[in-house]
């Protein structure tokens, strides 16, 4: 048992400006996807263009960024919001949701497929291989935040956190592991040779669903939502439930249709 690392959440200042890990994370997460889909999108059966990939990158970006927010207001702080509306623009106050980020980017996406003339599954294919580097970074984010506290455990590397005085899991550690570099080692390895459309998209939806219900295990669940179902579990687990189910139709569906995508 030791105590939570001190980490200032701000990374330094510009004069009245201040840059926070956070953010920083959220940048280092959307210059990845534009390196690894520009690399992508030399391969020989690509057919999405480096400009394509930077149309994705800004349209994904205002994605993730709405989706998120809205996603988090309405899943982890509703109460909140009935009280005040003005709660959905109170960025500074910090709140995102992957679920509901996974929402703005699939809208983005969808509106970047049509302009493109492409399907929805076709630029989701390309993309989530993309995704999952940068949902790691911000996990690596929430835990210099002091972040997404653990449950209460004795394993020889548990912290106590700031303001607590018992030891929990790094619980943003494992999911900064998981979320992002086995996710990530998941998707790749699955499209590295050409894959019938849309199974690429289910195989993300599965591992994510997955990996994120087993690690909720491991986090304290939200103090003012605390277990949503069956007295154990989290809004997590609940939200991840219908991505392992549609990742699992979508890949089945794929599979038996059979047509070779192209990314």
């Amino acid at each position: 048992m030791r105590a939570y690392p001190a980490i200032d959440p701000v990374a330094f200042s510009l004069g009245p400006i201040s840059i926070h890990w956070y953010g920083l994370a959220y940048l280092a997460a959307f210059a990845f996807a534009w390196w690894y889909g520009t690399v992508r999108s030399q391969r020989a059966d690509s057919v999405f263009s480096r400009q394509d990939v930077a149309d994705l990158v800004f349209y994904g970006a205002l994605g993730a960024i709405l989706g998120g927010r809205v996603g988090y207001v309405l899943f982890y702080g509703f109460d909140r919001l009935l009280a005040d509306p003005l709660y959905l623009f109170a960025f500074r106050e910090g709140g995102m949701s992957f679920h509901g980020g996974m929402l703005g980017v699939t809208l983005a996406v969808w509106w970047f497929g049509r302009r493109k003339g492409r399907s929805l599954l076709q630029v989701t294919d390309f993309v989530v291989p993309l995704v999952p580097i940068g949902l790691g970074l911000g996990r690596l984010g929430n835990f210099a935040n002091a972040e997404l506290p653990g449950r209460v455990t004795d394993v020889a590397w548990a912290l106590v956190y700031p303001g607590d005085v018992v030891a929990r899991h790094p619980s943003a550690l494992y999911q900064a592991f998981t979320e992002g570099l086995v996710l990530f080692a998941i998707v790749v390895w699955f499209a590295r040779h050409p894959r019938p459309t849309g199974a690429v998209s289910g195989v993300f939806l599965i591992g994510y669903g997955a990996l994120r219900f087993t690690t909720e295990f491991f986090r304290e669940p939200d103090a003012h939502l605390g277990f949503v179902a069956l007295d154990w579990m989290s809004m997590g687990q609940l939200l991840s439930l219908p991505m392992i189910v549609a990742g699992a139709a979508l890949l089945i569906w794929s599979l038996r249709k059979g047509a070779v995508r192209h990314a």
